[in-house]
């Protein structure tokens, strides 16, 4: 029987300044910096920018005020629904530029690490239970053997970490995609968390994609949120990183002009699904990359440092995919391969699942097939490579017989001369070139 992915809990809004479990300090001045660079003077426009419910914002407001740092302006015009107006005085004017000096962060209130936690676990990659069907309907375009759902749909299930093994151009990276457009629920990312007095961005639209939501009236006492505004409403991250993706990447990366943090890419990919494609092309060894996600892959925790040196954890709740073309014990050790929960081994299709390949991108590509071409590449071309085929050879192939034909200006057709001029740009000849 399938299990269905149960709902991901939404994070609650905080009610009370004491809920919010932040230094009150480092709440009045993201207030004062964040008045001071956007100029905003209603109690509405303040709880929109700093992401707080309106209630939570007037009793940070009131101590301000208390404190001699905003006074009231009096009240507006009626298009503002006659709320009372706010500004800096000059002591909080001083004091906004001071903080700045000290951390240019401003707008939406951090969400304290131990919070974050808390959410981490409500919406855990590990909660999710993928069914067959699931990932039938996500990898529907690509032409696979049966006995690899076999294997993928209890790792992805698992939220454990999955290496995927073999010849190159057979899919790895389409069957990653796959696995994540599978997933298809939601989570909430945190625009910033906060640590030691210290803000880490972790929201990043480059990363996150965020699922629009009906948007609320600030003027209204009883909001619609349903959730902690300090949060955007994704869809569960992939990051995605190739030969390019090096250790320091996967540190803090600090902003000295700004004096923030932004997290690395696993942080950001918490909830989601983090691949590392072409496993082996990149500048550290495999095996020194495995060692810095032994602990993650683990206990499900990451260890991370400020400038300071001081070094804290942050939950790693995510699905790890490495793909290579490398045969695994070619670069890892026996011990870094234990660590690693599901070993998968992506071959290349037969022939039968080949001209399955071939028909599909034919059809999509408006090349019309050739019975006798067909029988040419089979009998006399792929002999030629002991029979060896990949699932990104009827691309290829095909491809290349259009730019052909474009060429020369004639419809799309397939012919064993087109077939044996696509084929010669396929490889590359083993020879000695005299210089």
């Amino acid at each position: 029987m399938n299990m269905q992915t149960p709902t991901v809990s939404a994070p609650p809004s905080p009610t009370t300044l004491s809920e919010m479990q932040l230094p009150f300090v480092m709440m009045r001045d993201i207030l004062l910096k964040t008045i001071f660079r956007k100029n905003t003077n209603m109690v509405s426009e303040i709880s929109e920018a700093i992401s707080l419910p309106l209630t939570v914002t007037q009793e940070l407001v009131d101590m301000a005020r208390d404190q001699k740092l905003l006074e009231a302006t009096g009240t507006l015009n009626a298009n503002s629904g006659n709320e009372m107006g706010y500004q800096l005085t000059d002591t909080g004017k001083a004091r906004a530029l001071d903080a700045l000096a000290q951390s240019e962060y401003f707008g939406a209130m951090p969400v304290p690490l131990d919070v974050y936690r808390e959410q981490v676990k409500r919406q855990s990659i590990r909660n999710i239970q993928v069914s067959r069907h699931q990932l039938l309907n996500a990898m529907g375009h690509l032409v696979l053997p049966d006995s690899l759902l076999d294997h993928l749909g209890p790792a992805v299930s698992a939220g454990r970490s999955i290496l995927m093994y073999g010849p190159p151009g057979n899919g790895k990276s389409s069957i990653s995609n796959g696995i994540r457009d599978a997933l298809g629920d939601k989570v909430y990312v945190p625009r910033a968390i906060e640590y030691s007095g210290q803000v880490i961005t972790v929201y990043d639209p480059i990363v996150h994609t965020a699922i629009e939501q009906e948007p609320d009236d600030p003027t209204q006492l009883r909001r619609r949120k349903r959730f902690d505004a300090r949060y955007v409403c994704c869809e569960r991250p992939t990051v995605v990183t190739g030969g390019e993706l090096s250790l320091s990447m996967l540190d803090l990366v600090y902003n000295p002009t700004a004096r923030t943090y932004q997290a690395p890419l696993q942080l950001k990919a918490t909830g989601g699904i983090f691949i590392v494609d072409d496993l082996g092309r990149q500048a550290e060894s495999p095996q020194a990359l495995i060692n810095r996600w032994i602990v993650p892959l683990e206990e499900s925790k990451d260890i991370l440092g400020l400038q300071s040196g001081e070094k804290f954890e942050v939950p790693f709740d995510t699905l790890v995919i490495f793909s290579t073309n490398f045969h695994p014990n070619e670069i890892f050790d026996q011990a870094a391969l234990r660590r690693i929960f599901f070993k998968i081994k992506i071959d290349g299709p037969n022939q039968e699942n080949f001209l399955k390949i071939f028909a599909l991108v034919a059809r999509k590509k408006g090349m019309p097939l050739d019975e006798p071409s067909l029988i040419h590449l089979l009998k006399k071309k792929y002999p030629t490579i002991d029979n060896i085929y990949a699932n990104y050879q009827p691309v290829f192939l095909i491809d290349q017989m259009i730019a052909i034909c474009e060429f020369e200006g004639i419809p799309y057709q397939m012919t064993p001369d087109l077939i044996d001029r696509a084929w010669a740009n396929m490889f590359v000849k083993d020879e000695t070139i005299v210089k």
